[in-house]
């Protein structure tokens, strides 16, 4: 999301006594994966944290924004920086920093530890999130020149929203059937962690460091196409209120409204709702940019009726089937949505442009679900996320009648 970084070549990547790129590709998508993964272990444990601390579903937003304002400074501070300083260089400090807030978690006992932890967790994951995928995309190029990116872009789909989803499945059963439930899931994923940087440490470097002023990732909008860029800024804003939803509060729901208090369900239940994202992501890739918004909008908006419904009724198959239509929708909406930005600015101007469509979607992870919880402490459940999901369908819907206008 900057100014293009100066890519080696493979022969300047072979002179290197490291691993050789095709090697370092995996190396870094499996520690792509082990940092995204992390970033969920605390979903389906808020029900405990609440349970140990006796704080409200209010709280547990506040924790979940945490996160999510770590990964806005992150990107916007320090995700543009491997471009010119080196993917290795970024990539090796950022996973350090997870395993930071994985100890942090391992010892607290306070919520201002807890929201300490997930901030770090949220800075880990900017870092990683903008790096790694550009590393990806060069070292299958370096590795394979003759290809596309057609793998790179699949494989970072797969790290990213695949990653997101197992740390919440892995989290759940170990808290589940192993002991130390609070303790366990962090100990396992602060080794992982660990072992991913010093892996990396030996993947070759992929972009010459250049002695550049630093400045913050700079935001821009294009001046010819503003109401479909503000437009496709509200579809992000949308599914990335979805995502929130089922990060933060979908487990209490299910523990407290559905009483299923199992934490391996409700690392399920996220699983599969990141899985059908990633799904999605994958399966409509070579759709029309129109038809995977018509698509994600539709996907969405059904799935956030049923899980509606599904806490009236009581019902963990509606639940789990809504679960999955909104998480597929989600996906491809936000797909269509940075593709629809993509189309809109120049080259010189996409990275800034990208990431104003970023900005869009964080906020939307923040503030929906920050009211939501509120909404929880002055009426049921149910009818909290029937507010919630009427803002969220009456937001996408509004960005589709633009976008799909034409």
């Amino acid at each position: 999301m900057s100014d293009p970084a100066t890519v080696l070549t493979r022969r300047e990547l072979s002179t290197r006594p490291l691993l050789g790129a095709g090697r370092g590709f995996w190396v870094v998508a499996a520690a792509f994966v082990v940092a995204m993964a992390f970033s969920t272990v605390p979903t389906p444990l808020y029900v405990l944290y609440q349970q140990r601390d006796h704080f409200s579903s209010f709280v547990v937003t506040i924790l979940f924004a945490a996160y999510a304002i770590g990964v806005v400074f992150s990107l916007f501070l320090a995700g543009h920086v491997s471009d010119w300083v080196g993917r290795r260089r970024v990539l090796v400090p950022a996973l350090l920093v997870e395993a930071a807030a994985a100890v942090l978690f391992l010892v607290a006992t306070t919520v201002p530890e807890l929201f300490v932890a997930r901030l770090l967790t949220g800075v880990g994951v900017g870092m990683v999130t903008a790096t790694a995928t550009a590393y990806l995309s060069e070292l299958h190029t370096a590795h394979r020149p003759r290809n596309g990116l057609g793998r790179a872009e699949l494989v970072a789909t797969a790290a990213n929203l695949g990653g997101l989803g197992l740390g919440t499945l892995v989290s759940g059963f170990l808290a589940q059937y192993v002991t130390g439930p609070l303790t366990t899931s962090y100990a396992v994923f602060l080794v992982l962690l660990l072992v991913s940087t010093a892996l990396v440490a030996f993947v070759p470097e992929t972009v010459a460091v250049e002695s550049r002023t630093y400045h913050p990732q700079r935001v821009s909008v294009p001046e010819l196409a503003r109401a479909h860029y503000f437009a496709a800024g509200a579809a992000a804003f949308a599914s990335f209120a979805t995502l929130g939803l089922f990060t933060s509060l979908a487990p209490a729901f299910v523990a407290n409204t559905l009483h299923l208090p199992s934490r391996a369900l409700a690392g399920t239940v996220a699983f599969l709702v990141f899985g059908s994202a990633a799904s999605t992501q994958i399966l409509f890739r070579r759709k029309q940019t129109r038809h995977q918004l018509a698509i994600g909008i539709g996907l969405m908006s059904v799935g956030l009726a049923v899980v509606t419904a599904a806490l009236f009724v009581a019902s963990l198959p509606l639940f789990l089937v809504g679960g999955v239509a909104a998480g597929a929708g989600m996906g491809v909406l936000f797909k269509g949505s940075i593709s629809t930005v993509a189309a809109l600015s120049s080259p010189t101007s996409r990275g800034e442009a990208l990431a104003g469509l970023f900005l869009a979607g964080y906020l939307g992870l923040v503030v929906p679900v920050l009211l939501l919880g509120i909404a929880t402490q002055y009426v049921a459940a149910p009818f909290a996320l029937l507010g919630f999901s009427a803002v969220v369908l009456v937001v996408s819907a509004a960005a589709g009648r633009r976008l799909l206008k034409d």
